[in-house]
């Protein structure tokens, strides 16, 4: 009866792990043989690890990405201007503490926009929280919406992913609306960009040349 009460308390207390693990030590005759701090930790694992699975599940989801890509799936054969032990590094996430950004450019096909998401994916498993979109569908959704929080949602994120950079040039409208989104994220989160037109090129793409330095 008393265990029944403890396991009511613990799932009342919304800590539906630990009543579960609570629950299988208790058909463990095993565990009898293990300290009650030993015991104890068991409970408080199944509970946390329950807890951040869920954590990196809501992030992953929220995060919109194009594909559902991982550091470990990618394939490294033909990649040239690709650098494994780089891209394993930047995984660590050490980048996003820095506010430091990442540039993926190389022509179609390539997987850039694989290996952003990965690097999302990679930041989602470390408890930051990540944003997913194509530039079009940012300046579509910016324009539309004309919402604030929208764009404080963009300037805020801890790691935001443009991907296909660069597909044509930029309106003096999208100019200053990018323009204003970097400047607030500028030394406070992190961007991953994705494209085909390498940085040296970038300055074609807008209309005032000032924007592009």
């Amino acid at each position: 009866m008393l265990n029944n009460s403890t396991i009511n308390q613990l799932r009342d207390l919304r800590l539906s792990a630990m009543a579960d693990c609570f629950i299988e030590q208790e058909n463990n005759v095993s565990i009898n043989s293990l300290a009650f701090e030993e015991r104890f930790a068991f409970l408080v694992e199944a509970e946390w690890m329950l807890r951040r699975n869920k954590r990196i599940q809501r992030l992953t989801r929220q995060a919109c990405f194009r594909f559902p890509a991982s550091i470990e799936d990618i394939d490294w054969h033909g990649k040239k201007g690709i650098n494994k032990h780089e891209i394993v590094k930047h995984s660590l996430g050490s980048y996003i503490k820095k506010a430091q950004n990442i540039i993926i450019s190389g022509p179609t096909g390539v997987g850039k926009t694989y290996l952003a998401c990965a690097l999302g994916h990679a930041a989602c498993m470390q408890g930051t929280a990540v944003v997913y979109t194509r530039l079009s569908d940012f300046f579509q959704e910016i324009f539309e919406r004309e919402d604030n929080s929208l764009r404080n949602k963009y300037a805020a994120v801890p790691l935001l992913i443009l991907d296909d950079w660069g597909l044509k040039k930029f309106s003096l409208e999208e100019t200053a609306e990018i323009s204003d989104l970097f400047e607030r994220r500028y030394g406070r989160t992190s961007t991953i960009i994705s494209g085909q037109i390498p940085q040296n090129a970038w300055h074609d793409l807008f209309p005032d040349p000032t924007q592009s330095s």
